[in-house]
């Protein structure tokens, strides 16, 4: 690769402002018990309070403090987006550098399964499947991680196949070097940028993916989802404050995607080949 990641940072704005939004959201996340004064989960005789010094964004139809709650489903939000782009990477990478190394009847097999997962609609499945499961957290990780590496598998079994013909990979086949030696000591090394950009993109779609599960009802109701405010906040339109659990969330959730859908855009480079030609080779 003839691209550096932080040069393309580096000279992209909105790069750089993703990382910002992106970075504040994590620290935001990760001081959750020290940055909201009450537990997300207690439950008050206070409903339907409007915004005031004790409760910034008000509380919902239970008394619950809507600050606390936001903070806590960006903890939510992104456990599942990272935890779903580790594992969809981590597949991708596997899936596709071993169909590109070992070819033949695997690669046939293994490619028609991965098309067969891109055309079966994930959402259908995830609500079939909580009607019959308890939708736990853990649970809906390994579901929408099932259905995400299947897109990355096929751009890192392209990449692969062009990388396999170089020099230095015949190098290390003459020297008796295996598949599995060839794929961990060159082909993931030389994959870095495109891993990089598709970790990104499964992150993004993870974290659409949970709230919008959420919104419909299919998640864990033992955690704090900003899809979960969001469909409360629905429920409860009628009412005049409905807006302070709907917006902040909303938002939260807008930030959080187009940070990310930032960061994948300067990193596209790396992945359409065609955007490189404004880059010095």
């Amino acid at each position: 690769m003839h691209i550096s990641i932080r040069g393309e940072f580096r000279k992209d704005t909105f790069g750089q402002a993703g990382l910002i939004l992106l970075m504040a959201t994590t620290a935001l996340a990760l001081l959750g018990p020290i940055a909201v004064p009450y537990n997300p989960n207690h439950q008050t005789h206070w409903a339907f309070k409007s915004p005031s010094t004790f409760h910034i964004l008000g509380t919902n139809h239970v008394g619950q403090d809507n600050w606390s709650r936001l903070v806590h489903g960006a903890r939510t939000s992104l456990l599942v987006g990272f935890s779903v782009a580790c594992i969809a990477t981590l597949i991708s990478t596997l899936v596709g550098s071993s169909c590109a190394l070992k070819g033949g009847l695997y690669e046939r097999i293994m490619m028609r399964f991965v098309d067969g997962l891109l055309i079966i609609p994930a959402i259908v499945v995830l609500i079939l499947v909580s009607a019959y499961t308890k939708p736990r957290l853990y649970l809906l990780i390994v579901l929408i991680s099932l259905f995400s590496w299947a897109g990355g598998a096929r751009i890192v079994r392209a990449q692969a196949l062009s990388l396999k013909d170089r020099a230095h990979i015949w190098a290390a086949r003459s020297f008796g070097g295996s598949n599995w030696y060839v794929m961990r000591r060159h082909i993931v090394p030389d994959l870095g940028p495109i891993l990089v950009v598709e970790f990104i993109h499964s992150f993004r779609r993870a974290i659409f993916m949970e709230a919008g599960l959420a919104f419909l009802g299919i998640c864990d109701p033992a955690r704090v989802s900003w899809g979960i405010m969001m469909r409360n906040a629905i429920e409860y339109s009628y009412m005049n404050v409905w807006v302070w659990w709907l917006v902040p969330a909303g938002l939260a959730l807008s930030i959080t995607i187009l940070s990310l859908a930032f960061i994948g855009h300067t990193l596209e480079p790396f992945m359409e080949p065609r955007l490189r030609e404004h880059v010095d080779a």
